[in-house]
């Protein structure tokens, strides 16, 4: 019987990281976590914790990552204070499911 090897499995090759692809993906454009997700190819759980390694690091350089607030499509409510960036499951004062998700922006200083 003859023994039949197989050629090594060489992945596709890629130039940027995943945060590098999201931060060229948000530069000068508003886009929310699902449509980043949709661009790049990967989970939304997956930028949404990648986007929270990217705000840390625009804090030590000259850059900025704009969250624009999620809201409530009911009564209005946006989370102003909220520190998670993924997209709230309902609102604290009608109850409601329907919200929008939160949008993000990057922006270079001066």
């Amino acid at each position: 019987m003859k023994i039949k090897y197989r050629s090594p499995y060489v992945p596709l090759e890629k130039h940027a990281t995943f945060r590098q692809e999201i931060i060229s993906v948000l530069t000068g454009r508003t886009l929310s976590a699902r449509e980043i997700s949709a661009e790049i190819g990967t989970s939304e759980k997956e930028v949404v914790s990648h986007l929270e390694h990217i705000r840390m690091a625009a804090r030590k350089s000259r850059e900025r990552l704009v969250i624009i607030p999620a809201e409530c499509k009911k009564c209005g409510f946006k989370f102003k204070k909220r520190e998670r960036l993924a997209k709230p499951g309902k609102c604290p004062l009608c109850r409601c499911q329907q919200i929008q998700e939160p949008c993000f922006c990057r922006l270079l200083l001066p």
